[in-house]
């Protein structure tokens, strides 16, 4: 196993944690998407930049990295990080939305409902990756349904 495929797939070694490393992944990625919204101007784009890299790169990590530590193993997080970026994006700031985002990723990641879990079939790295975008994706739709609500309610 190269190194690299380990330090990706574990999001920089989150997914050693010995508690709840898919949380601790998504944790992870939930500080990197509010850097990037504090620090970069563009970060909407730079965050959808990241998301397309980050979930080849993680296809293909996790394909190695299946092959010694098995099927969907918990030490590969890079999964939870892409999606909680997906859940994320174009939210507005303010903890009160990351604090949805995150919880809501989560319960999606966890639970699996509506196809979620039909995304783990899928072989290799795209399997361990594509849940956790559809989880993300989940997060994020609900979470601008409530802003179109709320604003709609107010005009």
């Amino acid at each position: 196993m190269k190194i690299w495929h380990i330090f990706l797939a574990t999001g920089m070694g989150l997914g050693f944690s010995p508690v709840a490393p898919g949380t601790i992944g998504a944790l992870g990625g939930c500080l990197i998407a509010l850097l990037l919204r504090q620090y970069i101007t563009f970060h909407v784009p730079a965050l959808v930049f990241l998301i397309i890299l980050f979930f080849f790169l993680g296809v293909h990590s996790s394909n190695q990295l299946e092959k010694n530590w098995g099927k969907d193993p918990s030490k590969v997080v890079i999964d939870e990080v892409v999606g909680m970026w997906i859940a994320m994006l174009m939210i507005p700031s303010g903890w009160i939305y990351t604090m949805a985002a995150f919880v809501l990723f989560r319960l999606f990641d966890i639970y699996k409902p509506f196809f979620i879990r039909r995304m783990e079939k899928l072989k290799g790295g795209w399997g361990i990756m594509m849940d956790d975008v559809l989880a993300g994706i989940y997060a994020n739709v609900i979470i601008q349904l409530f802003i179109l609500l709320k604003t709609g309610s107010n005009g």
